[in-house]
């Protein structure tokens, strides 16, 4: 354990009593949203004549459901903190890739239909229309290019792609969704039938989309500049783990005042060594002190890879705390913590200071790749918990962490919470194999940082 980042933390205690989730009453008022819509496009319609018309009345929803798909897919990136930590970043980030792939094939129908529909009314070719609606149509041009950022925001999320780009060009390339949505915002009041003469759609889709837009503006932009000018984060030192793995300390002000748990996350800025221009996700891998933050991070990428290089004094800006992966999501007593390669980050301060029985299982190809081994060592001798490693074999061979096995290990596993943090490959593999062992599904616990 780092000299500089001594355990100081109280024995665990039991978290407070876990409120009801308002998942399912946010599913019910976003579904009600759109069902709203709908209604908003029967009310205004007439009847419906010939194959023009029929397109053109599709084109219609598809365009009404999509720019409110807009509104809700910026309203989900705000990072909401009733949000984030009464539903969870996971889900919350499920529903954003949700909402995303609705967003992008709803905008593609409207496309389709409209233009075919306007094709066919004005008897003229595809492509003749096609030009005439973005050159001559009011706010066109703008939401041409507003689509072209949408789609090209679609592609990069998709996993293959994503796979194949560095997270710092997906970043980038994800924040502008943003501007592709004031973009196409304006053509949709131009131009829809609508809202043309009906000014009380109208006002609802400007609180609507205003909505979206001070979300952002408080959560993503106020709230951290706040947290920033109290708190003053800079780095205090930087220590390697284990082979391409480092931890960062950063020395603030009053940071028992931020309100992060262990388990949770921040979105880090380090100011310094060119870093300054990215924003990135990484758990707290140690309690919070009063003074005192730690993250662990592996070089995988331009950003963390550079983290190494990080001087003392370097300012350091944080968006936080995200995340719901905390002691309070516990049901029972007993809890099984499984982490994989740097995953273990989070689970590291869990293991600290989660209350009851806990037992952490901690998956490395080898020894030397174990990060925070002494530390996990050191936790387990004083709160008198287990730490299991399952390390590849001689020749390479994978250790068995199926059902069985992990029922053999754990033997009362169905009764136990069980964080999980590792790669998402290994963590499906996981929820598969925890559900065959009778874990049910609502003590099974992960999160996607990737938002």
């Amino acid at each position: 354990m780092t000299a500089v980042y001594e355990r100081t933390t109280a024995p665990p205690v039991a978290p407070p009593p876990r409120a009801s989730s308002p998942a399912g009453v946010l599913l019910a008022l976003l579904w009600a949203g759109a069902a709203a819509v709908v209604a908003l496009w029967w009310a205004d319609t007439g009847s419906v004549v010939g194959a023009a018309g029929w397109l053109t009345g599709a084109g219609r929803i598809a365009g009404l459901l999509c720019g409110y798909s807009c509104a809700v897919l910026v309203a989900l990136m705000a990072r909401v903190p009733l949000l984030e930590r009464g539903i969870g970043s996971d889900r919350v980030a499920r529903w954003h890739a949700m909402a995303g792939r609705y967003t992008i094939c709803l905008l593609l129908a409207h496309i389709v239909l409209i233009l075919l529909g306007y094709a066919a009314q004005d008897h003229a070719s595809l492509w003749h229309e096609t030009t005439s609606v973005v050159l001559d149509y009011p706010d066109m041009l703008k939401a041409t290019a507003g689509t072209v950022i949408m789609f090209a925001v679609g592609i990069t999320s998709v996993r293959a792609v994503r796979r194949r780009t560095s997270y710092e060009f997906w970043y980038y390339v994800h924040v502008l969704t943003y501007a592709a949505v004031f973009l196409v915002f304006w053509h949709q009041l131009a131009l829809g039938n609508d809202f043309n003469g009906h000014p009380v759609a109208t006002a609802a889709w400007y609180v609507l989309y205003g909505g979206a837009a001070a979300l952002v503006l408080w959560f993503r932009v106020l709230a951290p500049v706040r947290l920033n000018r109290r708190h003053r984060l800079r780095v205090e030192s930087v220590h390697r783990e284990s082979p391409g793995v480092y931890s960062v300390v950063m020395r603030g002000r009053r940071l028992d005042e931020m309100g992060a748990e262990a388990g949770q996350f921040f979105r880090w800025r380090f100011l310094g060594e060119g870093l300054g221009w990215t924003s990135t996700p990484y758990s707290l891998s140690a309690p919070p002190r009063r003074d005192l933050l730690r993250i662990t991070v592996k070089a995988l990428g331009d950003h963390s890879a550079a983290l190494p290089l990080l001087r003392p004094g370097t300012r350091v800006w944080a968006e936080g705390p995200y995340g719901a992966m905390t002691a309070r999501r516990g049901t029972s007593g007993k809890s099984l913590l499984i982490g994989a390669g740097v995953g273990i980050t989070p689970l590291r301060a869990l293991f600290e200071t989660l209350p009851g029985d806990v037992t952490l299982l901690y998956r490395a190809r080898t020894a030397e790749d174990l990060a925070l081994g002494a530390e996990l060592d050191a936790v387990a001798r004083w709160r008198g918990a287990r730490v299991l490693y399952a390390l590849n074999g001689p020749h390479g061979e994978r250790p068995d962490l199926s059902a069985a096995a992990l029922r053999s290990a754990v033997p009362d596993l169905a009764g136990r919470d069980v964080y999980i943090c590792g790669p998402h490959a290994f963590a499906q593999a996981l929820y598969r194999q925890l559900h065959t062992a009778g874990v049910p599904d609502g003590r099974i616990h992960h999160e996607s940082f990737e938002l």
